[in-house]
């Protein structure tokens, strides 16, 4: 009897530069070679050391520094800031395969921080954090328009909002979940569509209720706002419509 293997047969992942260089940097941070606060060389020398342009270099440096892990201070360089040191496992190592179960659990944990951080932000934001939301909001809409992916300039957005929250375990709890979100709707294309124009308007709701210092109103509109993610992790089997938010 002829057996057919093909199914068993997985897709061959090409990593990028940036992800070899992602890589390299995990491996010094997770055996103690790379601690918070120590410097990386420049882009130059990483670029000759690493046998790459400097643009996977930069490349590399941005992503880490999205997730907290690198920072670069004005005249200084950059440095591991170890801010998001404990969501670097489900950043860059293996990527985890979520059971449908994981990952329905993921997202509810996700809408329960953001509800909360919402709610806290709208009490505790100060003229810095509206600053630093407004900014996050621009670069999505920008994105938005542009009809380019939005998926990083949407999570900052949200990392904002939780960082006006004040509450520094709900943004290491975010920083823990959201990496594996981020990982399984991209692989899966979720990120596509034309819902991201409908999620930029609630963005600009959600925005509007925590200027006016208004948690409730700001905690039902982040709930809204993420109502269908969290129907998708119920049944993925549904349309999502193009939304990671």
């Amino acid at each position: 009897m002829k057996v057919d293997f093909l199914k068993n047969f997985k897709e061959i992942e090409i990593e990028t530069p940036a992800d070899k260089i992602i890589r390299q940097i995990r491996d010094l941070i997770s055996s103690g070679q790379l601690k918070a606060g120590d410097r990386l060389p420049s882009e130059r020398q990483m670029s000759e050391k690493f046998g790459v342009g400097r643009t996977s270099v930069r490349d590399a440096i941005r992503k880490l520094e999205f997730y907290g892990i690198l920072r670069t201070l004005p005249q200084s360089g950059t440095e591991v800031s170890g801010l998001g040191i404990t969501a670097l496992e489900g950043l860059i190592t293996d990527v985890l395969k979520l059971e449908q179960h994981d990952f329905k659990a993921l997202i509810e944990t996700r809408v329960l921080l953001e509800r909360n951080s919402a709610f806290n932000a709208a009490q505790r934001r100060s003229e810095k954090d509206l600053e630093g939301m407004r900014k996050a909001l621009t670069s999505y809409e920008t994105a938005v328009l542009d009809g380019r992916s939005s998926v990083e300039e949407d999570l900052m957005f949200h990392l904002k909002i939780v960082e006006a929250a004040k509450n520094s375990v709900l943004m290491s709890l975010m920083m823990i979940v959201t990496p594996d979100i981020l990982t399984y709707f991209t692989e899966n294309r979720i990120c596509s569509g034309d819902r991201p124009l409908t999620a930029l308007r609630e963005h600009h709701t959600i925005l509007k209720h925590i200027e006016d210092q208004n948690p409730e109103m700001a905690e039902a509109a982040m709930r809204d706002h993420l109502q269908e993610l969290l129907d998708f992790s119920t049944n993925p089997k549904l349309e999502a419509n193009g939304r990671m938010d």
